[in-house]
């Protein structure tokens, strides 16, 4: 899996690749055109994919770990549509992280995971390829 340097940048749609670090902000890359752009700390807030994790009964988990985890159920449970009702998104997380938290995981969660996911795999980023 290659998300390290892949962030979402609030107010801006998608994700994007860290190009470089300013001390007043990112230089972020859109992985479909490659246009580089200046985002700043004043205007956006920055969350790295690597940090994102999903509450369970017990702990956390990487949000790698459920990505790989969708991808191995990817043929026996085929990934919802965003816009599907609460219920069919509950019974698919609960197929790939039996024990996620019901009370702290939301469904805008469940749709922002499903959605980075596609948009991850699409592009080839979700490989399964050991990280370095």
């Amino acid at each position: 899996m290659n998300i390290k340097n892949i962030v979402a940048v609030s107010g801006l749609p998608g994700l994007f690749k860290l190009v470089a670090t300013k001390s007043n902000g990112l230089l972020v890359s859109d992985p479909d055109t490659g246009k580089t752009r200046f985002c700043s700390v004043r205007q956006h807030q920055f969350t790295p994919m690597e940090t994102v994790a999903i509450y369970t009964d017990s702990d956390t988990v990487e949000i790698s770990k459920v990505f790989q985890a969708m991808l191995d159920h990817q043929e026996t449970h085929p990934l919802p549509s965003m816009q599907a009702d609460h219920k069919v998104l509950q019974v698919y997380f609960e197929v790939i992280i039996p024990d996620y938290d019901r009370n702290r995981v939301y469904h805008s969660d469940m749709k922002k995971i499903i959605k980075w996911f596609s948009y991850l795999n699409e592009r080839g980023y979700l490989t399964a390829e050991p990280e370095e």
